[in-house]
């Protein structure tokens, strides 16, 4: 089989059938993704636009990043097996998938403050991590600005996304496998830790916008990496020449 790949530095990026791509991978030290749930999301987010006529009148355009198109893979069950095997998993969504999992520890993205709890649509988003039974939770509320601007329907913050890399423990020499890349978040997080990555889109749409993302963030990324080697102590030369 033959896939587009665009190679970014330390990311590899291919469009395709993640479930075809992954055959042909190396080795994957890990898996960090938001896959489709299953659940048929209505990707209009004019269906919020309140009840003014001005408003109803413009729904079922499309507003919002997902154009009011279906997610692919979102209108059948979510399987975990294929990459429940891995070595380190994190997976969004479990609460749709949660009996086909063993048990695992519990990952909560808190979206909104306390005094907002029930006041619309959910509050958190769960995740399972292979292994352990613990639960974490981290608040992020950074994507409630740009609701209409983001770049993917269930787009996660990129600090949520190095929260998941930090809670599984993956090594700077590991490599990182996304199969439902979406718009490259898990990349970025990759790119902002220093961890290699392989992500895999099937729609060109996303695929396009999680390179750009990606190459943006090799261009922006703090220079932390850089910063430490500068650091690195120098051997000083104290008698005669210093041979290697």
């Amino acid at each position: 089989m033959s896939f587009e790949k665009v190679t970014i530095q330390d990311c590899e990026l291919y469009l395709g059938d993640c479930l075809e791509v992954v055959e042909s991978l190396p080795n994957v030290d890990a898996v960090i993704s938001d896959p489709p749930y299953g659940m048929n999301l209505n990707t209009d987010n004019l269906r919020f636009s309140g009840g003014a006529r001005s408003n109803m009148a413009k729904r079922g355009q499309g507003g919002g990043p997902g154009g009011g198109k279906p997610i692919v893979g979102d209108d059948k069950p979510f399987d975990p097996a294929p990459f429940a095997d891995f070595g380190k998993v994190v997976l969004w969504g479990v609460n749709h998938f949660g009996e086909r999992v063993n048990v695992g520890t519990q990952l909560v993205w808190i979206k909104r403050f306390d005094h907002a709890f029930g006041s619309f649509l959910s509050d958190a988003e769960i995740a399972w991590m292979k292994g352990g039974c613990g639960v974490y939770c981290k608040r992020d509320l950074s994507l409630n600005a740009v609701a209409k601007t983001r770049k993917h329907p269930t787009q996660k913050p990129v600090k949520i996304m190095e929260w998941c890399i930090e809670k599984a423990k993956i090594k700077n020499h590991e490599t990182v496998l996304d199969p439902y890349m979406g718009s490259g978040t898990t990349g970025v997080a990759c790119v902002n830790l220093g961890r290699k990555f392989i992500g895999i889109e099937i729609e060109p749409k996303y695929f396009d916008i999680a390179c750009e993302r990606i190459e943006k963030a090799y261009q922006t990324r703090p220079r932390l990496f850089e910063a430490i080697e500068e650091k690195k102590p120098k051997q000083q030369q104290l008698f005669g020449e210093i041979c290697d």
